[in-house]
């Protein structure tokens, strides 16, 4: 069997090149990266930053919580409320599904695995310590990297909208997530400061 580090380093590698088939492209820092692998690097990053005490397990299901999610594309499926809901469940299920298949590729056993496919499944949220950790590095990240490009996507959201967004994925979040985000543990976008300290008074 290999040791832990090498396969810590295949499953890493494995996911790396899923998400490096990614079409869609974005560009950060003067660069152009596939979407998804830029995604899963901020994710690791963010783990880094906020847990850096989490096993390889959870360093693994961080980077694989979007794997090859241009897939699984909400056009697919009807444009109404159940059409999401079923859109989320099947996506959350085929993240699952495939980080749980690399980490078997990269000789991780049954164990290991469950754990990766329950957080990446967002199974048990507040009850699941690990899922929990998912969603607070989740929506760290958001905030820090995809709030003001979601925002300037919907001029048309009124500040009533918005307080409602900030809320929800406050509600998601840990208290240490909380502490971590107003502690000046991220970098908040500027233009949404004001809403954001209103939404969390």
């Amino acid at each position: 069997m290999p040791q832990q580090d090498e396969r810590f380093q295949k499953a890493v590698a494995l996911i790396d090149a899923a998400n490096q088939e990614d079409p869609n492209q974005e560009t950060a820092d003067g660069k152009a990266w596939p979407k998804e692998l830029l995604y899963s690097h901020r994710m690791a990053d963010m783990l880094e930053r906020y847990a850096p005490e989490a096993d390889d397990a959870m360093k693994l299901a961080i980077r694989a919580q979007h794997i090859q999610r241009w897939k699984s594309a909400r056009s697919d499926y009807p444009m109404t409320r159940e059409g999401y809901l079923k859109w989320r469940t099947d996506l959350y299920k085929f993240h699952a599904e495939s980080a749980g298949a690399l980490l078997a590729e990269a000789g991780y056993g049954d164990e290991d695995i469950e754990r990766v496919k329950q957080a990446v499944g967002k199974k048990a949220i507040k009850r699941n310590p690990d899922t929990q950790l998912l969603e607070d590095v989740t929506d760290l990240v958001f905030i820090e990297h995809y709030m003001l490009a979601f925002a300037s996507k919907h001029p048309e959201y009124d500040e009533e909208k918005w307080l409602d967004i900030i809320r929800k994925t406050w509600k998601k979040m840990s208290e240490r997530a909380h502490q971590f985000a107003l502690s000046g543990g991220i970098k908040l976008p500027e233009p949404l400061l004001p809403l954001i300290q209103k939404a969390v008074a």
